[in-house]
């Protein structure tokens, strides 16, 4: 894995058929490879998921934020932003 706190990669990708650039940090990236690995899917194919779900969102954030957020769901065992509903959806104002 590489250092922690090493600025954003940019690196470009397709979704939906349209390329865009996504700036991560490498432990960002490093988790969405496992997590894509995990799923047996494209990168690209989780990435578009990830930002079908963000869309949806009441107030949607930018991509890489999304990204990022999915990412700590998952780890928190919610498998991304999809199944987890957040805490003030389930009425938690903990």
């Amino acid at each position: 894995m590489s250092d922690p706190y090493h600025p954003p990669v940019k690196r470009s990708l397709a979704i939906a058929g349209h390329k865009t650039s996504i700036s991560l940090e490498p432990l960002f990236w490093d988790m969405l490879r496992m997590a894509a690995t995990r799923e047996n899917v494209a990168i690209n194919a989780l990435v578009a998921r990830i930002d079908a779900e963000r869309i949806r969102s009441q107030t949607p954030p930018g991509l890489a934020s999304a990204i990022r957020v999915w990412l700590v769901e998952d780890l928190r065992g919610g498998n991304g932003g999809e199944t987890t509903p957040h805490a003030t959806e389930r009425g938690d104002r903990s």
